[in-house]
């Protein structure tokens, strides 16, 4: 048996991150995950994946505190200073840039395996213990803490396992969790298109009667032109669209954005999966701790569900360090408290702000149609509400880690 102070399962960009901050503070981890914690650096001929995040200022900076953001820039990453929303149904729309910023750019649009490949860098450099490829993985939970068993039937023993294993978390079921469920009754299409004209760093979505469509903007290559695509769209539609050829499926994506990408020229693989939204009843239980998607999955119209776990991170490791600083035990009730209170109403918060983005935009009463192009109209013409919109949306106001301001 192997005995560590913290045990998290899931190596992917919430887990990962949480591992090598907890290594930065000193505290003994082990990393365990189904796939290879193995780094794999794509270089930019290579095939854009179909899964990206629109990761925030905040989210920058806590990769900058891992000294991972350096690994992501070297492969291909794209900020973005401009955003542009409007209603596909009406003549609503409103404006966003980061001229006035002093970052000069509202966020990056990153692939999520290059995330990943910049944290698996930085962990073959620390003092984390990983155990990738494990086929198998069981679990003998004692009320504080527990033991994982790997496919070797090797044991690791800690006083605190954290569930960063995904939204269907096997770790969280075993613990006892209970977990909301509510199913939007959308289903998402993702993929990567080559367009005619240049996004020009702009995030640019629409809402359309069957749902919203982001076109995110990528690294161009040369003179071709790229963006990644998230199409929510009602499972009927969803059926249509995806049975669609490589050329209807373009010419119906350029008809949806009217035209502002131009001719879509090419469409990578599509990718399809419904959408729900889960919120965990309670963060911790008896020496389990949940973070991410284990604690909280929801609609990607504003693309904050990986900034979301990623601030799970930040405070976690916050509340961690400080409870041993003092020679508090680390794994006790009071103070994963402190991590729950703090998480748990701010992203019910953000869940509530998306549900009433869906709604909003998916209603097709014209008074309601009125009011939210109106809305939208009225809010582009003032600069103080876009500013306070844009400093919510990065991340850096608001209770968020000393080491991170």
């Amino acid at each position: 048996m192997q005995t560590f102070d913290v045990i998290i399962v899931g190596g992917g960009m919430v887990g990962a991150s949480l591992a090598l901050a907890l290594s930065q503070s000193g505290i003994p981890t082990a990393l365990v995950d189904q796939q290879t914690l193995q780094a794999s650096c794509l270089s930019e001929n290579d095939p854009w994946q179909p899964r990206v995040s629109a990761l925030t200022e905040a989210s920058i900076k806590l990769f900058k505190y891992l000294n991972a953001w350096e690994g992501m820039i070297a492969q291909r990453v794209c900020p973005y200073s401009h955003m542009v929303v409007w209603d596909g149904e009406g003549t609503g729309e409103i404006k966003f840039d980061a001229d006035s910023l002093p970052q000069k750019s509202l966020g990056y649009i990153v692939e999520n395996d290059v995330i990943r490949h910049g944290l698996l860098q930085q962990l073959a450099e620390s003092g984390v213990q990983c155990f990738g490829e494990q086929s198998h993985l069981d679990y003998k939970l004692s009320g504080q803490g527990g033991e994982v068993v790997l496919s070797s039937g090797e044991v690791l023993s800690a006083p605190l396992l954290v569930a960063a294993d995904g939204a269907n978390s096997r770790l969280r079921q075993m613990s006892g969790i209970p977990s909301d469920q509510k199913d939007y009754s959308h289903h998402a299409l993702v993929t990567t298109v080559e367009t005619e004209l240049s996004h020009h760093n702009t995030a640019r979505q629409v809402f359309l009667d069957t749902g919203p469509l982001a076109f995110l903007p990528l690294q161009d290559q040369g003179e071709r032109h790229y963006c990644s695509i998230v199409w929510s769209l009602l499972p009927a539609e969803a059926d249509r669209i995806e049975c669609l050829n490589d050329e209807a499926f373009c010419s119906e994506l350029q008809r949806a954005f009217e035209g502002r990408a131009g001719t879509i020229l090419k469409a990578d693989r599509r990718l399809r999966f419904p959408l729900r939204q889960r919120h965990a009843r309670q963060y911790h239980r008896q020496g389990v701790v949940l973070v991410g998607d284990a604690a909280h999955t929801i609609h990607p119209l504003a693309g904050q569900g990986v900034n979301l776990g990623l601030m799970d991170v930040a405070v976690l490791t916050e509340e961690l360090t400080r409870a041993v600083k003092r020679g508090d035990d680390f794994s006790a009730a009071h103070i994963l408290d402190r991590y729950q209170r703090r998480r748990r109403v701010h992203n019910l918060s953000v869940m509530a702000a998306m549900t009433g983005f869906q709604n909003l935009f998916g209603a097709n009463n014209l008074g309601i149609r009125w009011v939210r192009n109106t809305g939208l109209k009225l809010a582009n013409q003032l600069p103080l509400i876009k500013e306070m919109i844009v400093q919510q949306a990065a991340g850096i106001s608001g209770d968020i880690p000393d080491f991170m301001r």
